[in-house]
């Protein structure tokens, strides 16, 4: 069989594709165009992406795929009715980047409450060691600690957020399709009314589209920090930047977006380097524990596939 990784650049170093080998002959492309992904598909039986957008009018050039493994939980890139009428078979990952998702999103909210960009720039720039005064206590922060935190998608990851929210004395409150017990479950305009904290953690799909618009982000607390490692289209990105620029936000963090990479005329092009902004480029999932077991799921599910066992699939 033919093995065809279209994108492998987004995978990150350190992994050892040769896990790969033994379901055949195994062709690894760090990037593909929208021309090459036609070309590439047109004899694998088997196709590896995580970003590559997978649709009807490239399916139509794959003439011997079965199955396509896509290193990522979320799928938005594939057109799975397509593929289910192509006769593909669809697999995607659960799971694997819990921790590493959820470590990026407190460490964001940490970083943005405690003001700690301004306070390493100052020892960097070497105004503390001039300055002649102990302690430098400006700008103001604040503790998490009784502080409210609203988790909007409360998954593996959203879930894993609140543990350490609440380890941290935070008050959580979820916003959740299908609300549990487990979580303290309240409509999600009061959610953004009462956190001081709201983080992101929902897939992309109809229902979740635009979920945070200027509707919402106007019921949110004018110091209430928002951080988004769903999707970037999950919000209005344009209303996310405005309320950033007119003050009605305290702070903002975002690792994910409509376009990635995303350009001079994307919205969040004019919060680079704003001091209560963090921007990082989609890494959120890619500590290389997650991505070794990521890598090791994908495997998994193609031993499954082509055992006859359902595993992972998101076509059915």
């Amino acid at each position: 069989m033919k093995l065809a990784i279209l994108d492998a650049a987004t995978l990150g170093e350190g992994l050892d594709f040769g896990v790969l080998d033994r379901f055949g002959d195994v062709m690894r492309y760090e990037s593909s165009t929208p021309d090459e992904v036609r070309t590439r598909m047109a004899d694998a039986d088997i196709l590896l992406i995580n970003k590559i957008k997978i649709n009807a009018d490239n399916l139509a050039a794959a003439k011997h795929l079965k199955l396509i493994c896509i290193f990522a939980t979320g799928y938005d890139n594939v057109d799975i009715a397509a593929c289910r009428a192509a006769g593909v078979a669809v697999c995607n990952v659960k799971g694997y980047s819990t921790h590493s998702v959820a470590q990026l999103t407190v460490l964001m909210a940490l970083t943005l409450t405690e003001k700690l960009g301004a306070y390493t720039a100052a020892v960097t720039s070497g105004e503390y060691q001039k300055s002649g005064v102990a302690n430098k206590l400006s700008p103001i922060y604040h503790e998490l600690c009784g502080k409210t935190w609203g988790i909007v998608g409360a998954g593996a990851i959203g879930t894993q957020v609140a543990r350490v929210a609440e380890a941290l004395g935070c008050r959580v409150l979820a916003y959740k399709r299908t609300p549990t017990d487990a979580l303290c479950c309240v409509p999600l305009d009061e959610l953004l009314e009462k956190s001081d904290i709201v983080s992101l953690h929902t897939p992309l799909n109809d229902g979740t589209r635009g979920l945070i618009g200027a509707r919402e982000l106007a019921r949110m607390k004018p110091d209430a920090i928002l951080i988004n490692v769903a999707r970037g289209a999950v919000t209005d990105e344009a209303a996310v930047a405005e309320a950033v620029l007119s003050g009605k936000l305290g702070g903002f963090a975002c690792d994910v977006y409509s376009t990635e990479p995303f350009g001079d005329a994307h919205p969040f092009a004019r919060l680079v380097g704003l001091d209560n902004v963090l921007l990082t480029p989609h890494m959120a999932w890619g500590a290389l524990e997650a991505r070794v077991r990521c890598l090791d799921e994908v495997a998994k599910n193609i031993k499954a596939f082509f055992g006859g066992e359902i595993r992972c699939r998101v076509d059915l």
